[in-house]
């Protein structure tokens, strides 16, 4: 009995520690990767400011082929819409342009299965192209599970990020296979 109480009185412990230590961790989260891409920055936001060819260059569209796609909203800019369905993979949400400046900034809402997040797509002219920034922010509150889980989020998202940035280069300067 003695061993009993001792086995629990340590898990609780554990437990404790965990949810104080996930208390002093970040409350949010910021991955970005970029890549420079042969294209005027015009040519990169007319892509970005739309869904309609996101797919093409996702990196998450390969996991699920047979996922569903809905538009909604106008085709392009603010309030422009997609909702998607899919495997577990990919899950379902939406993501909603919240913000669009010509040439240099596309903000868009994201909710995966009702978690929020916003992401970002930030371009600046470099040389002859076009330097696109992709980044990802959330918000973890009080939650020291999602505390911890942010700081996992860098790899978990980081290589799909690269990924996808490489497809969209391929994808507008014309080398794709």
């Amino acid at each position: 009995m003695r061993f009993f109480k001792w086995v629990l009185a340590a898990i609780a412990a554990i437990g404790l520690v965990l949810a104080l230590g996930g208390l002093l961790l970040p409350a949010t989260t910021h991955v970005e990767r970029s890549v420079v891409i042969d294209r005027s920055p015009e040519q990169v936001f007319a892509t970005l400011n739309s869904f309609e060819r996101f797919s093409a260059w996702s990196p998450w569209a390969e996991y699920d082929p047979q996922a569903k796609y809905t538009f909604e909203g106008p085709a392009s800019g603010v309030g422009a819409r997609m909702r998607w369905s899919g495997n577990r993979s990919v899950g379902s949400g939406s993501q909603e342009i919240t913000a669009s400046e010509p040439h240099r900034r596309v903000v868009v809402a994201l909710d995966f299965d009702g978690s929020q997040a916003q992401a970002a797509y930030l371009l600046e002219p470099e040389g002859n192209g076009t330097r696109l920034t992709w980044a990802f922010d959330t918000q973890h509150g009080m939650n020291p599970f999602k505390r911890w889980l942010g700081l996992l989020f860098d790899r978990m998202i980081g290589a799909d990020y690269e990924k996808g940035l490489d497809k969209l280069k391929s994808l507008l300067e014309g080398t794709q296979a």
